[in-house]
């Protein structure tokens, strides 16, 4: 199967909620079992709480910071960034054209070590 990016980002903005009041800037591109692909472009403030599953972000552009329960990660281009499940994360300090999928998967509380 193959996902066109330019396809799910031409989807975004969605309309505004009042826990994402600058628009919702992710759309879900395919799911399987317990694994979701999301296009993720976060614009003005990243108001993400904690997922109940494991996470991995593959930049495909932009650069920035992500804080991981206050732990502070610069990326780029290319990086690819993990969040275990429950963790408190956001973006911060990002560059305007950030654009990443995020990639959801395992049981909820995340994979066992």
């Amino acid at each position: 199967m193959v996902f066109s990016l330019q396809e799910h980002l031409a989807k975004l903005p969605l309309p505004a909620t009042a826990k994402w009041p600058e628009g919702v800037w992710d759309t879900e591109a395919f799911r399987h079992g317990t694994m979701s692909l999301i296009v993720y472009t976060p614009h003005g403030k990243d108001y993400q709480t904690p997922h109940d599953q494991d996470e991995l972000y593959i930049v495909v552009k932009g650069q920035g910071e992500l804080i991981v329960e206050g732990k502070v990660h610069k990326f780029k281009s290319g990086d690819v960034l993990f969040v275990p499940a429950g963790k408190n994360h956001r973006f911060e300090n990002f560059s305007e054209d950030i654009i990443t999928w995020a990639v959801f998967w395992g049981p909820k509380g995340g994979e066992k070590k």
